[in-house]
């Protein structure tokens, strides 16, 4: 299949399997991202959302399924994925020497059509630091660094990997404008994290995976409603994370 443009959402999935050996990772994963939507990717320690990113990312082959990002298999286009995407792993490492601005306009000259210096700066509020070395910064700057290098190359999609953790409550909220800055760009964004209150505050619809299946998909809101908890007394909706413990509390043992 050859590279799309725009159209169709921006990650397709249908019957996605991954085996290493004799061990069942992914059950027949289907899912689908709407372009320009924030889309948390939930699920306990062992539920397959590493596994599942990788292969979106191409960085891994599925053993059955289809799989579609931004029109194309990522296992056979990956010269394209890197242009047209953004990646921000849980931990990244810097060349400590360099000046915050000297790495970005490094970074930048990967690709064919980078974005502005001024624009990842200001996106990722670091304007006054252009100037200092990445050693000096603290590990909230750096994280939002993260972030302005995996815009460096103006990508069409942007996967976040647990882009807070360790974080304190001030840089954590840092962060979460961060990316509420690229959502406001019309940027497609894959987040996983294990906070419940981050991807309420920040995902437009969620899937839980759990026992290398999705569990449920849908917004916060449509998770509460589905999931038949009571309201509170206050007559509030249950929290993303009281759906989230009964839907991965409630999982039957899985066998391969």
């Amino acid at each position: 299949m050859g590279v799309s443009g725009g159209a169709g959402p921006a990650i397709e999935v249908t019957g996605l399997h991954k085996d290493y050996g004799d061990r069942r990772v992914l059950r027949g994963v289907d899912l689908a991202v709407e372009r320009g939507e924030v889309f948390a990717l939930l699920g306990p320690n062992g539920a397959g959302k590493t596994t599942t990113v990788e292969i979106l990312e191409g960085y891994r082959p599925a053993s059955r399924g289809t799989v579609r990002v931004l029109g194309f298999d990522p296992s056979e286009h990956p010269h394209e994925m890197r242009q047209r995407t953004g990646v921000v792993l849980q931990e990244c490492g810097f060349p400590l020497h360099l000046r915050v601005g000297e790495l970005l306009d490094a970074w930048r000259g990967y690709y064919r059509r980078p974005r502005p210096m001024a624009e990842l700066l200001a996106v990722v509020e670091l304007q006054a630091e252009v100037d200092t070395l990445v050693r000096k910064l603290s590990g909230g700057q750096r994280r939002r660094l993260d972030f302005a290098l995996a815009l460096a190359g103006d990508p069409d999609l942007i996967f976040l990997d647990e882009p807070t953790t360790g974080f304190d409550p001030e840089a954590r909220r840092r962060c979460w404008s961060a990316i509420e800055n690229l959502r406001d760009l019309g940027k497609t964004i894959v987040l996983t994290t294990h906070y419940l209150d981050e991807a309420e505050r920040l995902a437009d619809r969620v899937a839980i995976l759990d026992g290398g299946r999705i569990r449920a998909t849908g917004t916060p809101s449509e998770l509460a409603e589905q999931s038949g908890l009571p309201p509170r007394m206050e007559l509030v909706q249950p929290s993303l994370e009281e759906v989230y413990l009964q839907l991965v509390g409630s999982a039957e043992g899985i066998t391969s």
